[in-house]
């Protein structure tokens, strides 16, 4: 066993992560302080999230048909340059040339990403770790990077100013790099036959289309993922503007991702052993529908703060059995292809997500746009009872031997 590896991935992943938490505050307030234009920022925001959709899903077949290693180690090395332009450049290349690199900043970042997740499982195989306790390590540590690097960034942007804390997170970047190439990856499976690029891309899409499992967790995160969006980006602060009290955004935030952490090592403790199906349904029941509840039927801040503390906790395995399984089902040599478009998919609904939670509010006010959002998680939520498929989440491989995995019965077959 070599648990080494491991450290060093998921270490690499840590350090970028909470560069990119810490760039997620200091990119807007850096383009208010130079343009002081609201709508700029917005532009922005999109510029850098559109690129990292579509980089997901397109960058599989070749990250796949590369090698994930080197592809991350790419990705980050010219990430740390196009990011360390930005507050370098901006002067020279005007509002255009700023959305220019923060787009191929964005799109690199999606590749880097991914090609992570590509190699991830045969690095976790190889520590001798069971996957749904290493995808618990990779959550949880995620989960805490944003926890810390959000207020940190808030911190370094008042004590220095935004730009150096793009430097910063450009700098993380490069020690990304560094470290995934310590990472020794072994060989992953050999396609049946050498496929082109579009070939490749379809068979991922087939992938997703004839595994039932892999396609109700796509739609189920899509959906999820675009009622967060519309909660975090747009009812939350409108919920907190009404009350008149802006420290509800932190507050409820933090008492979120403090259950989710908590949450995470009791999990990761027990992951090997837990139930995944009757997890993941309580989950959802648990820290979906409720938070949206509470701040539609009151104005008690302690409320919402408690609900979204067991929210987190409840979700707190959610993202490792999701990521477990997905690991589990997935072949080896299409790990990137597959991984990248469920992702894409998967975030394709947060930026809808404001839009959609904006108009509801502007039409029947802030209360009721919380209870129609969340009645809609609940339906969501729900669907783990309905459909048979998602009692293949408590499928696990037949053998405990490193570099094995299950074989679903509904895997199509590659061409």
């Amino acid at each position: 066993m070599n648990r080494r590896g491991l450290v060093t991935l998921l270490s690499a992943e840590v350090v970028s992560a909470v560069g990119t938490r810490m760039s997620a505050l200091a990119l807007p307030w850096f383009v208010l302080a130079t343009t002081g234009s609201a709508t700029r920022a917005g532009v922005v925001a999109f510029v850098e999230m559109l690129p990292y959709v579509v980089a997901s899903a397109a960058g599989g077949p070749l990250i796949d048909r590369i090698g994930g290693r080197r592809f991350s180690i790419g990705a980050d090395a010219i990430s740390a340059v196009a990011v360390a332009a930005i507050p370098l450049l901006h002067d020279r290349i005007g509002f255009g040339g700023l959305l220019v690199l923060v787009g191929i900043a964005g799109g690199l970042r999606g590749f880097g990403d991914t090609a992570k997740h590509a190699i991830f499982p045969r690095v976790a195989e190889a520590s001798g770790i069971e996957m749904t306790r290493a995808t618990s390590l990779q959550d949880g540590l995620s989960r805490l990077a944003t926890l810390l690097g959000a207020p940190a960034g808030g911190v370094l942007i008042a004590v220095l100013d935004a730009p150096t804390v793009l430097l910063f997170d450009a700098a993380t970047f490069a020690v990304s790099a560094l470290l995934v190439i310590a990472v020794r990856v072994g060989p992953a499976a050999a396609p049946v036959q050498e496929e082109s690029y579009g070939r490749a891309l379809r068979a991922g899409f087939d992938f997703v289309r004839r595994d039932k499992l892999a396609g109700a967790i796509v739609f189920m995160l899509a959906a999820t993922n675009l009622f967060d969006a519309a909660y975090q980006s747009v009812l939350l602060p409108l919920w907190a503007t009404m009350i008149g009290s802006p420290v509800a955004l932190g507050v409820a935030g933090a008492s979120f991702g403090i259950g989710a952490v908590l949450g995470n090592v009791v999990f990761t403790a027990f992951a090997p052993r837990a139930p995944r199906w009757a997890l993941f349904t309580l989950g959802f029941l648990v820290g979906g529908a409720p938070r949206f509840a509470a701040a539609g039927l009151s104005d008690a801040i302690w409320l919402l703060c408690a609900v979204s503390f067991l929210a987190g906790l409840a979700l707190a395995a959610v993202n490792p059995i999701l990521g477990a399984v997905m690991y589990e089902r997935i072949p080896p040599h299409m790990m990137a292809r597959v991984h990248g478009l469920a992702t894409a998919v998967s975030w394709a609904g947060i930026p809808l997500g404001g839009l959609i939670g904006g108009a509801v509010a502007g039409a029947v006010g802030v209360r009721w746009a919380m209870l129609g959002v969340g009645a809609c998680y609940l339906v969501v939520s729900v669907a783990p009872f309905v459909w048979p498929v998602w009692r293949k989440l408590d499928e696990r491989p037949a053998a405990s031997v490193p570099g094995q995995r299950a074989v679903p019965a509904d895997e199509p077959a590659v061409s």
